[in-house]
Formats: C-alpha cells, sequence, structure tokens
C-alpha cells in the first residue's frame, strides 16, 4: 500500500465517546468465539480454537473503529460474530440498548436491517446472476422499505446518486464493472437497508492503490452525510490512519490496545503496535524509520501461550510477561494498553525512552 493515499483525514474530536455518558450504537462485552477441534473414529471434541478470546470495545454513533492486526487474530470473527452469523461461545453483544446475541433468529430481522456489511473481495460478494437493479432491490424488499414501485425507483436511484454511479448502470450485469464500481455496488446495497452500522471487512484489500482512496473518500463522506458507524477491520494501518476515530489492536484473539487515532500513531503503548506501524510507509520521500522485525512466528490459536500471548516474540519480555496475562489499563486519557512495561516509571519504560513517545 503505498504512503500516497489521497484522502481526507478525519479528527479525533469528531465523535464523542462513552465518557460522555451517551449510550454506544455498539457495545461488545468479554466476546469468545471457541471453534471445536473434532477428530478420532467417533468425531469426539479433541480441543478448540480460541479465535476470540475476550475481547471489548464500544462504538458511537457516527464514529469509525478500527480493527487491526495480522492474519489470524482474530479480527474478521469478531465482525461475523457482531452480524451474528454464528452464536458465540460467551459474552454479549448489545446494539444501541438491546442485547442481539440471545435474540432467536426468528427476530434478528430487524437487527440484521440496522446492521450491514460490505465484504472483502468485490468479484464474490455479488451474484452474478442478478441485475444491479435486483441486486439492489433486495434489501429494500427484504425489509419492507418502499411503499411501492415508484417508491422503489426513487430509493435505487438515490442510492446509485449516493455511491456516484450512474443510474442507468442499474441494468448491467456485476461481470461489466470493474472491481472499485463492484465495490461501490456493495456499499450500495449495503446502503440500501438505511443501516446505523456497517462492517468493511478487509473492504478496500483487493483494490489498486487509487481505489482504494477513492473508496475510503467515498466511506468517509456516507458518514459524514448520514451519520454512519463504521466498524473497520482492517491489516492496512496506511488506510486506517486516514479513515478512522480510534483504534484496536488485535493479537490472537485479544485486544491489546485502544486508543484515538491521533494518540496510537503518535505514541503506542503495547511492543506489538510499535512493530506494525514500523512497516507503515513513510510518506515523506527520503525520511527514515526504524523497522522493528519480530522474531519468530504467531502461536498457534488452538494452544495460546500462557502469560501475555506476544511474550514470545516481544523484543522486551521479561518473567512477568510469561505467567501473568496483562489486563487493558489506562495509560492516558482514552489510551488502554495490555503490557506490564506500562507498569514500569516512564525513565524504565523502553515504549517511552527518556519520555520520547515512538515515531
Amino acid at each position: 500500500m503505498s504512503a500516497t493515499l489521497s484522502t481526507t483525514p478525519v479528527t479525533d474530536s469528531a465523535v464523542s465517546h462513552g465518557s460522555s455518558g451517551a449510550r454506544p450504537l455498539l457495545q461488545v462485552d468479554d466476546l469468545k468465539k471457541h471453534f471445536p477441534l473434532r477428530g478420532g473414529l467417533l468425531g469426539g471434541v479433541t480441543g478448540h480454537v480460541y479465535a476470540v478470546d475476550g475481547v471489548s470495545f464500544e462504538i458511537a454513533k457516527g464514529e469509525t473503529l478500527s480493527l487491526v492486526g495480522e492474519s489470524g487474530c482474530g479480527k474478521s470473527t469478531v465482525g461475523k460474530a457482531v452480524l451474528r452469523l454464528f452464536d458465540i461461545t460467551s459474552g454479549q453483544v448489545v446494539l444501541d440498548g438491546t442485547r442481539i446475541d440471545t435474540l432467536p433468529n426468528s427476530s434478528l430481522k430487524p437487527m440484521r436491517r440496522r446492521v450491514q456489511v460490505v465484504f472483502q473481495d468485490p468479484f464474490s460478494s455479488l451474484n452474478p446472476r442478478m441485475r444491479v437493479r435486483d441486486i439492489l432491490a433486495e434489501p429494500i424488499r427484504n425489509f419492507g422499505l418502499a411503499k411501492d414501485k415508484a417508491d422503489l425507483d426513487r430509493r435505487l436511484n438515490e442510492v446509485m446518486d449516493t455511491v456516484r454511479l450512474p443510474r442507468d448502470a442499474i441494468t448491467r450485469w456485476p461481470h461489466e464493472f470493474s472491481g472499485g464500481q463492484r465495490q461501490r455496488i456493495g456499499i450500495a446495497r449495503a446502503l440500501a437497508a438505511e443501516p446505523d452500522l456497517i462492517i468493511c471487512d478487509e473492504a478496500v484489500s483487493a483494490l489498486d492503490v487509487s481505489v482504494k482512496a477513492q473508496i475510503v473518500n467515498l466511506l468517509q463522506d456516507l458518514q459524514r452525510k448520514l451519520g454512519l458507524a463504521l466498524l473497520f477491520i482492517s491489516h492496512d494501518l496506511a488506510v486506517v490512519e486516514h479513515m478512522t476515530h480510534r483504534v484496536a489492536v488485535m493479537y490472537l484473539g485479544k485486544i491489546v490496545e485502544v486508543a484515538p487515532r491521533r494518540s496510537l500513531f503518535a505514541a503506542p503503548r503495547h511492543p506489538y503496535t510499535q512493530a506494525l506501524l514500523s512497516a507503515v510507509p513513510v510518506p515523506q520521500p527520503g525520511a527514515a524509520r526504524q523497522r522493528i522485525i519480530l522474531r519468530g512466528d504467531v502461536p498457534s490459536p488452538i494452544n495460546p501461550p500462557s502469560g501475555c500471548r506476544f511474550h514470545t516474540r516481544c523484543p522486551y519480555v521479561f518473567d512477568r510477561c510469561r505467567v501473568e496475562e496483562p489486563l487493558l489499563k489506562a495509560t492516558s486519557p482514552a489510551h488502554t494498553a495490555a503490557c506490564h512495561l506500562n507498569d514500569l516509571p516512564p525513565e524504565q519504560n523502553p515504549l517511552v525512552r527518556d519520555g520520547t513517545p515512538f515515531h
């Protein structure tokens, strides 16, 4: 991903968070999803994949929270759990004050209208046997949003205008569009349901650099215009830096740091976050940044390490890390991190050497 992504960064103050007393749109508490492993002659459970193992976060109305981390860390599983694509192992998912993880399937329809998704692959997420009109009309019909055919046509024209596609393209088939145009159709399909929250699961990772910038700008414009909340799942911190209000960093099924965008990019307080940021291309030609190379491989989610799950790769590991799991603690207002180093005085904390934050 090029560092020259041309977008308009959001401001950290664009939305208010839980500290204001306002009820969050989405609240996830201690979410766990453990997938059983089966084997042997009788197909019994031989273990579990701890894909998500105690994740908590909130999203305010009109806010973008980016969930970032390496492939396999569990971030897409979190998105699918919020969407109720499967039952969770434990925890709670609350949408605008209503707990949705325990709702029976017969009661999920109102929730599904309010929470929509934009998938990673624009080529496989659209039915090749349906024209664009039918693709966009499907959620409108499913949720009973149009009074009659004239109202349906008006809504379809509006949503095509909103994603900046020509109205006459509505009669075409998905294969007649480029990747960026297909992703606009995917966004239009999500918008057609008039949602409050859109989950973007690697929504720009399959696109070219210039097209990424266009889609990111579109999502930002839609958020400002419609007051949408976004859960933006991505491994691309160069994109995240331009479009998010807050960032939650995941590692091996757990969130290890949560902070406003500016705070996290200027002064990360977890070694894993530091390593991720060190790999982001520097926008100024000739500028230097010390790259942090993590040793070893990501441990298996079937048998995660004891103590801090990052200790097997951490350059600052000490004895406490191997036996005691760190909790998310505040390191500054609105900034939390799960690292024992933050319990040390600043002069002894390698994450804040000499009081100087990471650059």
